[in-house]
C-alpha cells in the first residue's frame, strides 16, 4: 500500500511533518491538523472566528490537492485552546 504525503505549495512546509498523507488502494486522506495559519506559517489573527475560518480553508487546501472538497469529508474534529472563547466574535 502507497503512501502520498500531501503539501500543497499554498500551505507553510515544516520538514518535521505533512500537511495530510493519501493512502492508494483505499482511496483514503488523512488530514494533519490544521491551524489558523497562513502560507508563511503565521497566525492568521488573534481572533478565534478567524483562526477557525483559516483552518477549514487549510483542509480544503489539502484535500483539493488531490481533487477532493468539502462534500468528501467524511470526518471533521475541531480542538481549541484551554481559555479560549467560543462565543466571541
Amino acid at each position: 500500500m502507497a503512501i502520498t504525503h500531501l503539501n500543497p505549495p499554498a500551505l507553510h512546509t515544516n520538514p518535521a511533518f505533512s500537511q495530510g498523507v493519501r493512502i492508494q488502494g483505499g482511496s483514503l486522506v488523512v488530514v494533519g491538523g490544521q491551524n489558523g495559519t497562513n502560507t508563511a506559517g503565521e497566525v492568521v489573527s488573534d481572533d478565534l472566528g478567524e483562526q477557525t475560518a483559516q483552518a477549514f480553508r487549510n483542509v480544503l487546501t489539502v484535500i483539493a490537492e488531490v481533487g477532493l472538497d468539502q462534500r468528501d469529508v467524511a470526518k471533521l474534529s475541531i480542538f481549541t485552546a484551554p481559555g479560549a472563547d467560543a462565543t466571541a466574535g
